[in-house]
Formats: C-alpha cells, structure tokens, sequence
C-alpha cells in the first residue's frame, strides 16, 4: 500500500469517526496524562475510556480489543481501590518502584499465558464470529496490554514498556481496521507513553534515595 492510498484511506476514515470514538480518545488521552503524574484521576477518566471501546469494540467484531477493555474497566476499579489506600501515617501503601528478578518472572508469565489463551481462542473464534481478528497481532496487543495494565496497578516502572509495546501493534491493527481515528489515538498514546515512562524513572530515583 503505497502513500497516496494510506492517505487516501486515513481521510476516509477520519470521516467515518463517530462521536463515541472521539469522547473515547479524548478521555483515553486524559486518563494516559494523569497516570504520568501518579494522579488518581487516571482510573475515572479511564473507566469512561474503556467503557465505551467495549462498545465500539463488539459492535466492530474485534473481540480481542473488547476483551482488553473489559479487563481495562475491572482493572481500573481494582486499581483505584490501590492507589488511593494510604497508612496511618497518610503515606501512600503503594509507591512507584522497579521490578526485582522475582516481578519480572511474575509478568513474562502472566504475559505468556495470556497470549496463549486469547491466540488460540481468536484463532477459533475467527472462524464464525469475528471474521476481522488478526490473532497473532491481536493477541499480542491484548497480552501486553493486560500485563501493562496490571503492572500500573502496583505502580511498576516496567508498565510502561508493555504500554509502549501494545501502542506500537495497535497503531497499524486499528488503522486496517478502518478505525484511523483509534489508529491516531494509539501514536499519541505511544508519544506520552515515553515520556510516562522518563517520569515514572524519574520518581522511581527519588522514592529511592527517600
């Protein structure tokens, strides 16, 4: 596909947004913005985000992105229960940290059994109900995007490899899908994903050194 039928598809696209998708990439955008700065907020703003990709999600047949969103949504409300619990002291329990051999072990398996799970499943499930997965790809989206967003939950530095991972697969794999708005999304989505990352490094150091 050369450059003029990239373009071509991107602005036929653009036309096709539907106002859902634009409110959820705008709050996907927002909830992205204060997980970079440990606020809270990233899991209301996350849940408005998610809830509306399962719609958008199954109504497009891609089972495997309605799948990550649902997890999104009961990961978020387990996360901000975390997040927001504090000591006696009012410290919070949870701090930005590194992962230690033992956590690194803990989300490459996490990562691998649910790539295994959701290929396979996609792989059948393609067949008769959702004639647009890409299994390899979708499952490899779905797989890092859990393991990333479980990460967040414990404030792991290491969530925002995975995130940078499921941004760049999403980016092409919504774009075919003819969601080019979501395609859009996920670039920026990938951009704040790094300097999330230089962030949570950053605060890492200093909860470190305190």
């Amino acid at each position: 596909m050369g450059f003029h039928e990239i373009w071509h598809q991107f602005l036929a696209g653009m036309k096709e947004t539907t106002w859902l998708e634009y409110v959820a990439v705008v709050s996907g955008i927002v909830s992205v913005w204060f997980s970079r700065k440990e606020n809270i907020l990233v899991y209301p703003t996350g849940l408005l985000n998610t809830t509306f990709y399962i719609y958008l999600s199954i109504k497009g047949s891609l089972l495997g992105e309605a799948s990550v969103n649902f997890y999104y949504t009961v990961m978020s409300i387990y996360g901000w229960i975390i997040w927001a619990k504090r000591d006696q002291q009012y410290h919070h329990i949870v701090n930005i940290s590194y992962s230690d051999k033992k956590w690194w072990i803990y989300q490459l398996l996490f990562f691998a059994a649910f790539y295994v799970v959701i290929f396979v499943s996609l792989t059948y499930l393609k067949k008769s109900f959702a004639p647009g997965a890409i299994p390899f790809a979708d499952a490899f989206a779905s797989a890092t995007a859990f393991t990333g967003m479980w990460l967040m939950t414990k404030k792991k530095v290491e969530s925002w490899y995975w995130w940078i991972a499921t941004n760049i697969v999403s980016i092409p794999l919504y774009f075919i899908k003819h969601y080019v708005f979501t395609s859009v999304y996920y670039f920026i989505l990938l951009v704040m994903a790094v300097f999330g990352l230089i962030e949570w490094m950053r605060r890492a150091k200093h909860e470190k050194q305190n």
